[in-house]
């Protein structure tokens, strides 16, 4: 035998003798387990917030709100200027290169998991519209004592006019001319509606203000919630979508009457968990009503366990007065009306400078050749093709947060801002579109191996242990089944033969978690 054949077997002898020690140091007649195999790819890394495109007032408080919070700056980001639309959409409309008019108002969504503090973000954004409206309440308050009264006098007055004409048809119709009309209701001191109904909303501007936002901090409550049912989805997706098209708000229904309500704007920004996402953006009837293809989503990485505690420094706190004071001044000056009504908008129109017209039609013209079938805006051609559009919304919204008094139009600046926040949020919408493309029953699946991990007491569960104490969405014996099916298909549960004892009670079917200790 020749020299190097003898050092060839002595390494594959050295090579089985470690493989002799690592089966010695495993139990007799067991492998290593494989590890539970994902149920989805995962999602590549979030495109970063463009904050400096805010303008230096919103810019500037969303960092200040992400000092004191220390949440994701794109949930800080998102919230300042979704709270800045809600501010400035009763004001002026953008008048686009086409020659459209355009509300400025924008749907926001932001997705963050429980503990990512979107509610205290939430609180620090809207602070200047909730100081605005406690004190539309205090002016309420005497105002509709007076309308109250003033009206029971007027019911009074009419009783006693129409009887003093004595059934002559002339002279009643000559005494409630006399008369006048009846005292107008002082409008509800309502700017944000949380959770509401399709209905409850039309109500709210029928009787409010004509500018309002639809806000919350757990979006999941309103997009779980009763304008969502199977039966009211269809009604909510086409009036959100006529609202922010601008258009008037026409309802007909039965003991409610016909109500028709022209020169309404309305901002929303809903905050949701990434399990409510994936499920809000993969229904079909919202994509196919154009609900989806309005909104404006951001998901940012978690900083939860990365936050340890600082004090904010004086230059937030100062960031964030002046931020609230500018919308303050905002929301205290007077609404453009149509003459002669209390609640219906007349915004005044502002166009763009020559130099921002010729940016925005170049950002048009790149989006529709990256909108072409096989092109990469392909999958989100229904967001993609509002892109343009939207960026002359964002951009009017920077431009009168900086100078309302003085805004006659769009320049430059607000343009190339509203064509970073675009891109930001087609970069984000790609990847929350291929999120939603996950089998619904994986994302209920995830659900369910996030709850085993998180909220389960025990290393084994039984089928009713599930279906009764589980997750909101698997509510039946059918449902946990096919879940279970899987979780176990992908290592996440493990099938004990014969059942097993969980707390009190046996289980004739019964796994256990992989991956959760005794």
């Amino acid at each position: 035998m020749d020299k190097a054949a003898q050092v060839s077997i002595d390494a594959l002898s050295r090579v089985r003798e470690r493989l002799r020690a690592e089966r010695a140091t495993q139990p007799s007649g067991q492998q290593q387990a494989e590890p539970p195999r994902p149920l989805m790819r995962e999602m590549p890394a979030p495109d970063p917030f463009p904050t400096d495109a805010l303008g230096p007032i919103l810019a500037n408080a969303a960092i200040g709100i992400q000092d004191r919070t220390q949440a994701p700056v794109a949930i800080c980001g998102q919230s300042v200027l979704a709270a800045a639309t809600l501010v400035a959409q009763g004001y002026a409309d953008v008048k686009l290169p086409t020659g459209q008019v355009r509300p400025l108002s924008n749907y926001f969504a932001t997705v963050g998991v429980t503990g990512e503090r979107k509610s205290a973000v939430d609180m620090e954004a809207t602070w200047p519209v909730r100081k605005r409206e406690a004190r539309l309440r205090e002016l309420y308050g005497p105002a509709k004592l007076d309308y109250e009264n003033a009206k029971d006098a007027w019911d009074k007055a009419r009783k006693v006019a129409m009887d003093s004409a004595k059934g002559d048809q002339t002279k009643i119709r000559a005494a409630l001319d006399r008369l006048g009309p009846p005292p107008e209701e002082p409008l509800l001191p309502r700017l944000i509606c949380g959770e509401p109904t399709i209905e409850g909303l039309v109500k709210v501007f029928a009787k409010g203000w004509p500018s309002l936002g639809l806000f919350s901090d757990e979006g999941g409550m309103f997009i779980g919630g009763h304008g969502m049912t199977p039966e009211a989805k269809l009604r909510t997706a086409s009036t959100l979508s006529r609202l922010w098209d601008g258009s008037p708000i026409d309802r007909v229904r039965s003991g409610d009457g016909a109500a028709i309500l022209p020169g309404r704007r309305l901002a929303m920004h809903l905050m949701v968990q990434p399990n409510v996402a994936a499920l809000f953006l993969a229904d079909g009837l919202l994509a196919e009503q154009g609900l989806l293809s309005r909104v404006l989503g951001s998901s940012p990485e978690s900083t939860i366990g990365t936050r340890r505690w600082h004090e904010a420094s004086a230059d937030s706190d100062l960031a964030i007065k002046t931020y609230g004071k500018r919308l303050l001044d905002i929301l205290e000056m007077p609404l453009p009306l149509v003459e002669r009504k209390r609640n219906e908008l007349a915004p005044m129109e502002i166009s763009l400078s020559t130099d921002a017209r010729a940016n925005w039609i170049a950002f048009h013209d790149h989006i529709e050749v990256q909108m072409g079938e096989g092109k990469p805006l392909w999958p989100i051609r229904g967001l993609a093709n509002k892109l343009p559009e939207i960026v002359g919304r964002l951009a009017g919204v920077l431009a009168l947060v900086d100078h309302i008094e003085t805004t006659m139009e769009i320049g430059v600046t607000e343009i190339e801002s509203g064509i970073a926040l675009a891109e930001h949020y087609a970069a984000e919408a790609l990847r929350l579109f291929a999120a939603s493309q996950a089998d619904a029953v994986l994302v209920q699946a995830q659900a369910l191996s996030r709850w085993l991990l998180t909220h389960w007491d025990h290393a084994v569960v039984g089928l009713p242990d599930i279906y009764r104490l589980g997750p909101n969405s698997v509510r039946d014996m059918k449902t946990a089944r096919r879940l279970v099916g899987v979780l176990e298909t992908h290592g996440h549960l493990s099938r004990i033969e014969g059942g097993a004892q969980i707390g009190e009670n046996f289980r004739r079917e019964a796994w256990e978690i992989v991956g959760r200790g005794a």
